[in-house]
Formats: C-alpha cells, sequence, structure tokens
C-alpha cells in the first residue's frame, strides 16, 4: 500500500493504485480513499497510509488545511474491513489487535488535528468512516449522506471514540442510535450535532473542483468555500427530530429491559414499534454492553475512551457476538446471526462488566501514550 506525501515545496505525483491518495495541491493536503468497490472500508494499509501523511503535514507550511474526501460517489467510508476481522479473529491474527491500535490512534491525531481538517461525509459514513470524519473541524454533509454507528447488527459495539461521541449528543439521542444502529441522513445529522453544513453533491464537487484549480493562503479561504455553498437540508426522511421526545423517554431508561418497556408503552406507537423490530435483530450482549459504555463515555476524556474501546475490542470476539455477526452479514451472507443470548433477559451483569476489565496493566497498555 503506498501513500504519495507532498514535500514542503510542491505536490507529488499522486499513485493513483493506492487506496489512499495523499498529495498536496494547491495550498490543501488532499486525503482520497480509493476503494470505492468496497465502498472505501479501510484496511491496516489504509489507516497507516493516512497517519502518516497527517503527520507529515501537520507542520508543513505549505499545507493549511486537509480535505478527506471518498472515491466513487457512494461513500466516504463504510467503516473497516469486517471481513479481514472476521478472518484474524478465527485465526488469531495479532494484526487485528493492531488494526484497532493504529485505528484507535489515527482517530485520536484527528480529533487534536493541529491544522483545519475537512471531511466531505458525502454517500455512507459508517462505524470507522466516522472514526475519520467526527474530529473534523468541518464536517461537510451531502442529499446522499448515510450516517451510522451500525455496529450492534453486527454483535460489536460503536468504537472509533463512538462511546465519546455518542454521550455528546443532546439528550439521549447517542444511546438510541448507538444501541439501535440506526443510520441518519443529513438534516437529522445537522440537528444532532454530527455535521456542521450541507451542501449540494453537485455543488461539492464544484467545491472541489475549484479547491483543486487554485492556490490558497490560508484555512479560512478554503473553509469558506464550503460555507458559503451550503444550503438547507431535505429533513422529508429525518427520523430523529420528529421522535425526540420519544427518543429521550425511552433511552433515558436505565437499562436495556427498561427501554423496552417504555417503547411498549410509548404514545409514538409507530415509531416505537419500528424501534422494537430493530432492537429484536440486534445481538442482545452487545446492545446492554453499548448501553453501559456510552454511559460511562459521559465522564471521560476521548483518549481513555479510546483505551476502554480498545480493551473491549480484545473481548468482543472471545466471548461477544462479532465473529458471529460479522459471518452472517459478510462472510455466509444469510442474514440470521444465532446470538450468544436468544433475548435480553438471558444477559447476565457479569458477562457485560466482563468487557470492561482491561488485559494490560494502564502502564502497558497500547495506547498508554495518547494525550488526554
Amino acid at each position: 500500500m503506498e501513500s504519495t506525501v507532498s514535500t514542503a515545496s510542491s505536490a507529488m505525483q499522486a499513485d493513483t493504485q493506492a487506496h489512499v491518495i495523499a498529495e498536496v495541491r494547491g495550498g490543501i493536503g488532499w486525503l482520497t480513499l480509493n476503494r470505492p468497490q468496497a465502498l472505501n472500508a479501510l484496511s491496516l494499509e489504509m489507516v497507516r497510509a493516512l497517519s502518516h501523511a497527517l503527520m507529515a503535514w501537520q507542520h508543513d507550511p505549505e499545507v493549511h488545511a486537509v480535505i478527506l474526501r471518498g472515491e466513487g460517489g457512494k461513500a466516504l467510508c463504510a467503516g473497516g474491513d469486517i471481513r479481514f476481522f472476521h478472518r484474524a479473529a478465527t485465526t488469531r491474527d495479532p494484526q487485528l489487535i493492531t488494526f484497532f491500535t493504529e485505528e484507535y490512534r489515527l482517530n485520536h491525531l484527528i480529533f487534536s488535528y493541529a491544522k483545519p481538517y475537512i471531511a466531505l461525509m458525502d454517500g455512507v459514513v459508517m462505524g470507522g468512516g466516522m472514526g475519520i470524519s467526527q474530529g473534523a473541524s468541518l464536517r461537510v454533509v451531502t442529499e446522499r449522506t448515510r450516517m451510522a454507528m451500525p455496529e450492534t447488527n453486527i454483535g460489536l459495539f460503536p468504537d472509533v471514540g463512538g462511546g465519546w461521541f455518542l454521550a455528546r449528543l443532546p439528550g439521549h439521542v447517542g444511546e438510541y442510535l448507538g444501541v439501535t444502529g440506526q443510520a441518519i441522513e443529513a438534516a437529522d445529522a445537522l440537528s444532532v450535532g454530527l455535521a456542521d453544513c450541507h451542501v449540494s453533491a453537485d455543488a461539492l464537487a464544484a467545491v472541489v473542483r475549484r479547491l483543486r484549480d487554485g492556490t490558497w493562503r490560508s484555512a479560512g479561504q478554503i473553509a469558506a468555500c464550503f460555507t458559503e455553498a451550503a444550503t438547507d437540508s431535505d429533513a422529508s426522511n429525518a427520523v430523529v427530530a420528529p421522535h425526540r421526545a420519544a427518543i429521550d423517554a425511552c433511552f433515558s431508561q436505565a437499562s436495556v429491559p427498561a427501554v423496552l418497556a417504555e417503547l411498549a408503552g410509548s404514545p409514538d406507537a409507530d415509531w416505537a414499534a419500528q424501534t422494537e423490530r430493530q432492537m429484536a435483530r440486534r445481538s442482545p450482549l452487545m446492545m446492554v454492553v453499548t448501553l453501559e459504555q456510552i454511559r460511562r463515555g459521559r465522564h471521560t476524556t476521548l483518549a481513555d475512551e479510546l483505551r476502554r474501546e480498545l480493551d473491549m475490542m480484545t473481548h468482543v470476539f472471545e466471548a461477544g457476538d462479532g465473529i458471529e455477526g460479522i459471518r452472517a452479514l459478510a462472510v455466509d451472507k444469510d442474514h440470521a446471526p444465532k446470538w450468544r443470548h436468544p433475548n435480553i433477559d438471558a444477559v447476565h451483569e457479569g458477562e457485560v462488566a466482563a468487557f470492561f476489565v482491561s488485559p494490560w496493566r494502564r502502564e502497558q497498555h497500547p495506547l498508554v501514550g495518547l494525550p488526554d
């Protein structure tokens, strides 16, 4: 896997065969995810290429801002390479934990990046795609944006800092999105603080052409090209704003069984019934783990959350539903996972607590060096 990072003085020719194309052009560091056949899903090599470019550009005076985009027109990034996760977990490949360790370092780098970092969240933005975009100083969505942290659907939990950024959404929207894996579009993303501005896909393409053809001397000029093209988003498909009262009433409950009980009596009956059906398809264990994760995430730093998520990831493929969930979705594709627990009531408190026990002493943790 290759990436092309500029020298301080000039842009270098991009390697169009790379899954990450990194180039400096007109004062902007461009990061293009170039794996469209996989909806730009992240591999370890892609994580390393992104990290390498960002570290190289952080103090490069020729780079005034960084722009992240996805090739193919369908996705910024659909997440991590879950087939690799399944293969590595079933063969006990140590590269699995290496992937998450390096991915979480990249997430932290983006959240704390020294220069403006602009994420063009056009198309599918899920899981790992959220991890490389939620830390952006400007998050741009379009009418094609479809955003989610869908991990409970495959027996995982919202990682890449999800326990931290979902915990900071208004009311109990974070619990709702994390536990159910509900996908949202631009209007909802803007209303809950997961995006900053909406630009139509056609206008976004024009802005990108303008930026790539010009020479830019300040980050403010670059960001203004997006904000000046911003328009109102279409709220006709909103799933959060019309149901906020019910979301907060149900997902403020102390436990997943209590959430389900509240849903059963909700006056927002159609929404509640649909949410119950969603939850019936999710991993019972991982819904309980996710609710606990987000509640803990309200009281922690991002660095501590990422350390916790790495701890949790060591457990999810051994004692969780990760292998089975990915098998059902992406390997055998039967869409009929056989979860460890038949229902929520079968999940025991001790099983959940085990996810929050680290296998490492704090001073030996792979992410010990992340600054708070």
